[in-house]
C-alpha cells in the first residue's frame, strides 16, 4: 500500500504543478488579437 499512496501523490503533485503552470499562462500572458478572414462559398449566400 505504501507504493500506491507514494503514487497518488506523485500524480497529484504533478496535476497541481501542471494546473498551476496554466493558470499562470493564463494570468500573466495577454491574448494576442489578430484578424481572422473566412472565406463564405458564393451558394450559402443565396439563400
Amino acid at each position: 500500500m505504501p507504493t500506491l499512496f507514494r503514487l497518488l501523490i506523485i500524480l497529484g503533485i504533478l496535476a497541481g504543478l501542471g494546473y498551476a503552470g496554466m493558470w499562470a499562462i493564463v494570468t500573466f500572458l495577454p491574448p494576442q488579437s489578430r484578424e481572422i478572414t473566412v472565406t463564405i462559398p458564393a451558394d450559402r449566400l443565396e439563400r
